[in-house]
This record gives structure tokens, sequence and C-alpha cells, in this order.
């Protein structure tokens, strides 16, 4: 395994991490634990950010990787990329504009866009360590040539 390739386990670890912070944080802010809840979201911003450098790079040196499974399962694996996908590149835009509100004291539009900010962010993030296991670890990857 090149380094490249060893980038791979690391992205879900990070998105993994994505996702465990954005749950704390909705749970503190349901609990009124506001501090805890900014700390839990921009430590999500930083993990998913550090991903999608990483994420960037792997691909750049290693290429798209081709998902292995056959039959019944192929459906289902790209019945979750597809939107994965799509749904990652709008979280960017979003989810940064949502911290923006944030940060700036604007707690009704925070508020207002949270509300779809979170779910997709916490879609993307776990999706992404289901698509790791999927694509690298129960079914065999096809690397590029």
């Amino acid at each position: 395994m090149s380094f490249y390739e060893s980038l791979a386990p690391l992205n879900a670890i990070l998105n993994g991490c994505a996702a465990i912070l954005l749950a704390a944080g909705f749970y503190f802010i349901k609990h009124k634990q506001v501090k805890a809840h900014r700390a839990c979201m921009l430590g999500a911003l930083g993990f998913s950010a550090v991903f999608l450098t990483s994420y960037l790079t792997y691909h750049y040196h290693v290429g798209n990787v081709r998902f292995g499974g056959e039959g019944w399962i192929r459906p289902v694996y790209f019945a979750i990329l597809i939107p994965h996908v799509i749904l990652a590149g709008v979280i960017v835009p979003l989810a940064l504009t949502t911290i923006w509100f944030a940060l700036r004291g604007r707690f009704p539009s925070h508020r207002r866009i949270a509300r779809w900010t979170w779910p997709l962010w916490m879609y993307v993030s776990v999706t992404g360590v289901v698509i790791y296991f999927m694509l690298y670890r129960i079914y065999p990857p096809i690397y590029p040539r």
C-alpha cells in the first residue's frame, strides 16, 4: 500500500470524528450548553476540512477506485454513494454559511439554516464511513491502472 492509498482509512476516521462531534453538538445545543455546542461544531468543521484536503490529495494521486461488489449490493452501494456525492458538494457552502451566521451572532438565521445543515452534514459524514467500508473492506476495490 502506498502512502496515498493509506489516506482512505484516514478519510473514514476523519468523517467518523466529524459525525461524533456533530452528534455531540446537537446534544449540547438541545441541552442549552452553547459553549460545548460551539466547540463541537467548530471541531466538526475542522475534521471536515482536514478530510476534504486528504480526500482531494488521495484522488489526485490514486484516482477513482471502482466498487468491486456484484449483484444486488451494487445498486445499494450506488443508492448510498450518489446522494452522498451530491450532498457533499452542497454541504460545504451550507456549513460555512451556518457557522458564519453563528460567529456573527445572527442566531435566527443560524437556527433557520442549521435545521437543514445538520442532518445533511451528518448524512454525508456517516455515509462517508459506510462507503469506505463497502468500497475497501467488505468488497475488493478495483484500483485504476
